[in-house]
């Protein structure tokens, strides 16, 4: 079992930066891919990036390549998401995720562990 925190989220400016926290509970986080996902109102789901096991391999959506980083301290059993050049339309519920086989994924079904979510508003 896997509990997570996500924290860091609130209102900034567009053009703005901000980092994002998932703290995870449990002595085996360093054994999982980790996931960030986001989702507007009205809208699906979004996968936007996902670390590896040891934190060497990263994979990001198009969208947020060059302006989002996601990263990982096994040692603070904590992923991290930084967000810079901030967007309004980057408003949404931002939710950290984990997935058993310490992989990275785009899917959403494949990630076991979800937290709360932390919301992020962009403003114009």
């Amino acid at each position: 079992q896997v509990q997570l925190v996500e924290s860091g989220g609130g209102l900034v400016q567009a053009g703005g930066s901000l980092r994002l926290s998932c703290a995870a509970s449990g002595r085996t986080f360093s054994s999982y891919g980790m996931g960030w996902f986001r989702q507007a109102p009205g809208k699906e789901r979004e996968f936007l990036a996902a670390i590896n096991q040891n934190g060497i391999t990263t994979k990001y959506i198009a969208s947020v390549k060059g302006r989002f980083t996601i990263s990982r301290d096994n040692g603070k059993n904590t992923v991290y998401l930084q967000m810079n050049s901030l967007k309004p339309e980057d408003t949404a519920v931002y939710y950290c995720a984990a997935e058993p086989r310490g992989i990275t994924t785009p899917i959403a079904h494949g990630y076991d562990y979800w937290g709360q979510g932390t919301q992020v508003t962009g403003s114009s």
